[in-house]
C-alpha cells in the first residue's frame, strides 16, 4: 500500500514537473518571439534609409541668392576693411548638407575659396563674409586679380555633381568682379590726366568759338555801314 502511494507521488511531481518544464519552454519561446520580432523591427528600421522620405518626383535642392542681386554684375574693392557678404535660401532642399562650399572661379581659370574657413562652412549656413584683402595679404603666391568672378556653392556631392532630387545641386549663376584702388596722387606732385589733353583742346576751342562768330557779326555790320554810307 505504501509502494502504491509512493509511486503514485512520484507520477504527480513527475507530472508537475513536465508542466512546469513545458510552460517555462512556452514562456521562454513567446519570450524570445517577442523579441525576435523586435529585433526584426530594429533591424528593418535600422537599415531603413537615414534620409527622410522624398516625394516622388521630387526637384534637386536649389540655392536662390539674396545678396548681392543678381540683375546685375557688382564690383568690390580689395582693399583694407572692405567685406563681401553672400546670402542665399534653399528651394526643394530634404537632405541637409553636411558642409557646404563657396568659391569664387576667376575669368583667368583659378578657383579661391570665400569665406574665413578656406570656403567650407557647415550645411545649413545661409550666408558668409569674405574678406578679399586678408586673403590677398595671406596668399601671395595665388593673388586675386583684377577681373571677374563667378561664386560657386556646393554641397557634399562636390562641384560636379549630377542634380538628385532633394538634395543640393552646384550653383554657379552669379558674377561680380574685383577691383584694387588706386592711391591718391595730388596735383602738386606733377600727376597729369593722360586722357585729359585732347578734351582741354577742344575746351579750348569750344570756348574762344563765339569770340570768333562775334567778330565775324561786328565786321560784317561794319562793313555794311560803310557801304551805305558810300552810296548815300
Amino acid at each position: 500500500m505504501n509502494d502504491h502511494l509512493d509511486l503514485q507521488r512520484r507520477q504527480q511531481n513527475g507530472a508537475t514537473t513536465t508542466s512546469a518544464s513545458v510552460s517555462a519552454t512556452v514562456s521562454a519561446s513567446v519570450s524570445a518571439s517577442g523579441s525576435a520580432s523586435g529585433s526584426v523591427s530594429a533591424s528593418t528600421n535600422g537599415t531603413s534609409s537615414p534620409y527622410p522620405s522624398i516625394p516622388l518626383g521630387a526637384a534637386a535642392g536649389a540655392v536662390t541668392l539674396t545678396m548681392p542681386p543678381i540683375q546685375s554684375t557688382s564690383f568690390y574693392k580689395i582693399a583694407p576693411s572692405q567685406s563681401i557678404t553672400f546670402g542665399w535660401n534653399f528651394t526643394g532642399l530634404y537632405v541637409t548638407p553636411t558642409a557646404i562650399t563657396v568659391a569664387a572661379v576667376g575669368a583667368n581659370g583659378n578657383t579661391y575659396p570665400v569665406g574665413p574657413t578656406d570656403g567650407v562652412i557647415p550645411g545649413n549656413a545661409q550666408s558668409v563674409v569674405w574678406y578679399p584683402y586678408g586673403y590677398q595679404t595671406s596668399n601671395p603666391s595665388l593673388p586675386l586679380a583684377q577681373a571677374s568672378y563667378t561664386l560657386h556653392i556646393w554641397g557634399d556631392g562636390g562641384p560636379s555633381a549630377a542634380p538628385t532630387p532633394g538634395f543640393l545641386a552646384p550653383y554657379s549663376g552669379t558674377v561680380f568682379a574685383l577691383y584694387t584702388p588706386q592711391a591718391y596722387t595730388p596735383l602738386t606732385s606733377g600727376w597729369q590726366c593722360a586722357g585729359c589733353s585732347g578734351a582741354l583742346s577742344q575746351l579750348k576751342i569750344d570756348s574762344a568759338l563765339p569770340g570768333v562768330v562775334a567778330m565775324i557779326v561786328i565786321m560784317l555790320l561794319s562793313g555794311f555801314t560803310t557801304l551805305r554810307r558810300v552810296l548815300d
